[in-house]
């Protein structure tokens, strides 16, 4: 039973193949780059480490998917030797409203509804609609679902997800706060509670998904009741590139100072701040930590600047959900980064934390206890798998009859 997994940007397609037949096997994986651009390229690898590179134009989505099944069935690099090998198709869909509270199998109705997130997704959604729209014309007799990145997050209470705004803006645009790598945290929450033996739906858990997006959610009860990313992924955390929470009216300054518009604005917000733009070194975390070791007092500044607003944020949902039993730190960052981890658990014991900080220098992307056994709060590196998740939702919704 192969699940394709398609992630389909505005300029490129990340795909992955997996069997689910069984325990899930991971047949194939890469992507498609520079789509409209006249030079593209495909780079894949198969599950015997065989990899493939090819530059050819990739004028549309269509095309791109054509590469992506033509890598799957190559006789050298493929995985597969027929389409009829592939049961069903999982899309990643960053947005889905108040539409869409869980992932779900696509008609046409649903579809529709993708379609009218649009405005709200403005980079993403029309992408996602491109990927399905040529999976329809390639396979048309193969299921496909879409996973969103919203869903997860529509259970937060409208004291969370409301803005100080005029009611009517709600009412008119739909203006609210909906959160993204709702895949993640649930993911990591359930996978932490499996290892713990712990009831996912009676646990207070803050899972902090941290890479160059990241964000942080609350989750009480087996339900997200707050998360830092807002209407759009800019606002929370300080991000690889992204400003995170920024006053209004600083922005309005900016704009009048450096006669932005509101696109030049858009951009310098998600494309020239955060951790590179204050660093002015990278945005990638090893290059500052290793800028920090040098003496460079900027690399160190933005360290500490991204560990503060963690940690303010984990502060806060304790309060909350008036207790925490498990922090979990997961992505690119929170995997792998034992600094960042190190910075945001020092002087956090007033709220039961006993982090261990020896054993915390040698876990690098694997699932592990990082604090104390006596510890109150318990503290965890858990590895995400957004791709697996779509997967086993895809099966789920698509061999709901046959798995039961």
């Amino acid at each position: 039973m192969n699940v394709l997994v398609l992630n389909c940007g505005s300029s490129s397609i990340k795909y992955q193949l997996l069997d689910m037949g069984g325990e899930p096997v991971l047949k194939a994986k890469g992507i498609v780059e520079r789509i409209g651009l006249p030079s593209g390229m495909i780079c894949h690898k198969n599950d015997k480490d065989q990899a493939y590179d090819l530059e050819t134009p990739v004028p549309n989505h269509t095309v791109g998917i054509n590469l992506v099944l033509d890598a799957l069935l190559s006789k050298e690099h493929g995985v597969i030797s027929s389409l009829d090998e592939i049961s069903a198709v999982g899309h990643r869909v960053a947005h889905g409203g108040e539409y869409f509270t869980k992932s779900v199998k696509l008609t046409e109705d649903a579809i529709n509804k993708i379609e009218s997130c649009v405005d709200l997704a403005p980079l993403h959604n029309p992408a996602h609609l491109l990927g399905i729209r040529a999976i329809q014309n390639i396979l048309p007799k193969v299921p496909q679902t879409a996973v969103f990145d919203t869903s997860f997050h529509q259970s937060m209470p409208a004291s969370s997800y409301m803005y100080a705004l005029p009611y009517k803006m709600y009412e008119t645009y739909k203006l609210r706060r909906y959160g993204f790598h709702g895949t993640s945290h649930k993911f990591v929450a359930q996978k932490a509670c499996d290892i713990l033996a712990w009831n996912f739906n009676e646990k207070k858990i803050i899972t902090c998904h941290l890479g160059n997006g990241a964000s942080i959610t609350a989750i009480k009860n087996g339900e997200s009741v707050d998360t830092s990313m807002g209407f759009t992924p800019v606002e929370g955390l300080m991000m690889g590139t992204r400003t995170g929470d920024l006053d209004l009216g600083a922005l309005l300054f900016i704009m009048e100072k450096e006669n932005l518009s509101v696109s030049q604005a858009n951009s310098f917000i998600n494309k020239q701040c955060g951790v590179n733009g204050v660093s002015e070194i990278s945005s990638d975390m090893r290059d500052l930590q290793s800028e920090s070791e040098k003496g460079n007092e900027r690399a160190k500044l933005t360290l500490d600047m991204y560990a503060h607003r963690v940690k303010k944020y984990i502060g806060s949902y304790a309060a909350v959900m008036n207790g925490v039993d498990l922090i979990i730190m997961t992505g690119g960052i929170g995997e792998n980064s034992c600094h960042i981890r190190d910075l945001v658990f020092r002087d956090m014991d007033y709220l039961g934390i006993d982090f261990d900080f020896n054993k915390n220098d040698g876990i690098r992307g694997k699932d592990e206890m990082l604090s104390k056994e006596a510890s109150k709060v318990k503290v965890m590196s858990i590895t995400t798998n957004e791709e697996l998740v779509i997967a086993m939702d895809t099966v789920s919704l698509v061999f709901e009859k046959q798995l039961s």
